[in-house]
């Protein structure tokens, strides 16, 4: 960890991502498959990607193109991914331009590279397609590309982004395979929905099925202590202790933002910070935790059973939502018979969602481990309400 211009890095963590895309071990040769980071939201992933990740593997002689699908939503993700593409091989074809110059020294010609094919045809009908491209570009450059897209889990919504999916999957193929290759072709797919993202990589029907699928580190105690030591200037600021401000974040779910909101909330508390801090983060946590399962309360009465049923089972995962065992208990709950198909709606429905994950084949878990203990805990107190009536 170190931190400059107010920003926390994590240097060591990026190094560690950096070495095993651009130097793997024999063990390690699966990243040349393609990688997919995954983690809830708002905890810290683009910000690590752009001020930690990216630099780290520019320093080491890569070539990074980052395409973000959530930054233009209105725009289909094959076009934001060939746009981004188009601009760089423009950058390189171009003298003075900044992406030439930082690769200056590396045999790349002051006038730019020269492409045989047109820059801008490049993901159009008939025109030049990513693998053809990629090879041009690392048989010119000499460099790995590393093709870094946040969000990825918007291509799965609609025929273009699972078309721009498959093209990626080729041009990894067309790169990758061919003997004494200067460079690699190195897909990084990172996502907030944590089911969908590892579908990519673990589903037959995929076209990168097999692809190594992890998860991000979130943010340890080392942000939390790093964040108070740089508020602790601030004249008459009010701030808990580091054990306190620690457990309050993990309650949060490690999301930087919300550490700030808690922070902000303490300002204008008369009590002890250390007493007041656990509720402010409670309260925040519980407010969060209420959106999310305002989104299950929309699925009616047998959404909440079959999530009632994941939430209540084991940390590994629930099975057997189709079965006749299940179907039975689900029909007895809302009283109205239940078939299969009912269950494989709402599960996909949850999926989509972001309200629980598919853990593997046919297993089941919810995707937020405190909106499972929020939900668990409104449960438990409904059932002893209804036990203490007359």
């Amino acid at each position: 960890m170190s931190s400059s211009n107010g920003i926390f890095h994590r240097r060591e963590y990026a190094q560690s991502i950096a070495t095993q895309l651009l130097h793997p071990t024999t063990f390690q040769l699966n990243v040349r498959s393609g990688v997919f980071l995954s983690g809830i939201r708002r905890i810290g992933k683009t910000t690590f990607l752009k001020q930690d990740l990216i630099p780290t593997l520019e320093a080491d002689g890569a070539l990074v193109i980052y395409i973000d699908l959530w930054a233009d939503r209105s725009i289909s993700p094959s076009v934001l991914v060939h746009d981004e593409v188009i601009r760089s091989l423009k950058q390189l074809n171009t003298a003075g331009a900044s992406l030439l110059e930082r690769f200056k020294g590396m045999n790349l010609g002051a006038a730019g590279l020269s492409f045989g094919f047109q820059i801008d045809s490049v993901g159009s009908p008939g025109g030049t397609t990513l693998a053809q491209a990629f090879i041009e570009l690392i048989d010119k450059a000499g460099v790995s590309v590393v093709l870094i897209i946040d969000e990825i889990q918007q291509a799965l919504l609609n025929d273009d982004g699972y078309n721009l999916v498959h093209a990626l999957k080729a041009a990894r193929d067309a790169v990758n395979s061919r003997p004494g290759t200067v460079g690699y072709f190195l897909f990084l797919g990172t996502g907030s929905h944590k089911s969908l993202v590892t579908d990519m990589s673990t589903r037959r029907s995929q076209p990168f099925m097999g692809a190594l699928s992890t998860i991000y580190e979130p943010l340890g105690k080392d942000f939390v202590d790093w964040k108070l030591t740089q508020l602790a200037s601030t004249p008459r600021i009010i701030l808990p202790s580091q054990e306190v401000a620690w457990t309050g974040f993990q309650t949060m779910g490690n999301r930087p933002e919300e550490l700030l909101k808690a922070l902000a909330q303490l300002q204008s508390t008369k009590t002890n910070p250390d007493q007041a801090f656990p509720i402010i983060c409670s309260t925040l946590a519980l407010a969060a935790a209420d959106m999310e399962l305002q989104r299950l309360e929309e699925l009616g009465p047998l959404g909440e059973a079959i999530f009632s049923r994941i939430a209540l089972g084991s940390s590994e995962g629930v099975s057997g939502l189709y079965s006749g065992e299940s179907l039975e208990i689900f029909s007895q709950i809302i009283r109205t018979a239940v078939d299969a198909p009912q269950v494989q709606n709402l599960t996909e429905k949850m999926i989509t969602a972001n309200l629980i994950i598919r853990s593997g084949h046919g297993v089941y878990v919810v995707a937020d481990r405190f909106v499972k203990e929020v939900w668990l805990s409104r449960k438990s107190l409904g059932e002893n309400l209804i036990d203490l009536q007359p």
